[in-house]
């Protein structure tokens, strides 16, 4: 299973190509892709919205759905999918000052 991913140009948010085909800034909206087929329809829709700058690299995701929940396979994935890691004790700041 895929999912297909961006950033929003105006923000920088990261969305999620939906079930709508429209860009969701929720995981769980994505649109599982299951065949190539859809894999290339859902990436040439990502090419028309980078051309409309609309969104920025477009690429695509493996999910696996966990507990009935599409969740990312790739650790950095699951990161973008739970939004910035903004908080003092996550950020890069304290990892450095305790190593």
């Amino acid at each position: 299973m895929k999912v297909v991913t961006a950033n929003r140009l105006l923000n920088g948010e990261v969305v999620w190509f939906g079930a709508e085909e429209t860009w969701v800034g929720d995981l769980s909206r994505a649109k599982v892709l299951e065949t190539k087929d859809d894999l290339a329809a859902a990436m040439a829709a990502a090419q028309r919205s980078i051309a409309d700058r609309d969104v920025v690299e477009a690429y695509e995701v493996d999910v696996l759905l966990e507990d009935g929940c599409l969740t990312p396979k790739r650790l950095r994935e699951r990161i973008r999918a739970a939004g910035p890691t903004i908080l003092p004790e996550f950020g890069k700041q304290t990892r450095a000052a305790t190593a």
